[in-house]
């Protein structure tokens, strides 16, 4: 064994002195910061543009969703919620179907906002309409886009319920409308 150059330095040991200046100290700093008032908040903003106030994003329920189904009910089956137009207030984004029982429906995927007073949601655009019959897997909104992955037919001869086709699918808001583009082309399933 070798031994150390260094001689044994005398705090290297702890003794009960040792946690007891510890303690001391760390209820000193606990005492003290509780004295102090905190640090205002400093989020940066644009001049002279006024905060606007939290908005809830919009409810889903009780939406008239212009979905023709007949005597069954439209079933809300993702929705999402984002600012999507970068005015400060969330919209809510529903992948809505024809609650059909035993087929697969296609899905409608609609953009909600507040109505002008502020009280009542209400459509304001459809980004898949049902009648292009498509079914939504994957949804998201990130970022202030809307994302969706698309299952669809290659022809009117493929059953409902088997799509053979797969295409992405982004909506962004750009100059007063929603824009699609396809993060990734169409490709068979």
């Amino acid at each position: 064994m070798q031994h150390s150059a260094v001689p044994e330095l005398a705090h290297t040991h702890t003794r009960p002195i040792h946690w007891v200046a510890t303690a001391t100290a760390v209820a000193g700093v606990v005492a003290l910061s509780s004295l102090l008032p905190p640090d205002s908040a400093t989020a940066a903003q644009e001049p002279g543009r006024p905060t606007p106030p939290a908005v809830a994003p919009p409810a889903v329920e009780g939406v008239d969703f212009p979905l023709e189904c007949g005597p069954v009910k439209a079933v809300v089956e993702k929705q999402a919620s984002g600012d999507l137009d970068g005015d400060g207030r969330p919209e809510t984004v529903a992948v809505v179907h024809c609650d059909a029982g035993i087929s697969t429906p296609p899905d409608g995927v609609y953009v909600l906002t507040h109505s002008d007073d502020g009280t009542e949601p209400r459509v304001v655009a459809t980004l898949v309409d049902p009648k292009d019959r498509f079914t939504v897997s994957d949804f998201a909104v990130r970022e202030g886009a809307v994302l969706a992955t698309l299952l669809g037919y290659s022809s009117s001869d493929v059953p409902t319920c088997c799509p053979d086709v797969e295409e992405g699918a982004k909506w962004q808001w750009r100059n007063g409308a929603f824009v699609r583009s396809s993060p990734a082309g169409a490709r068979s399933v």
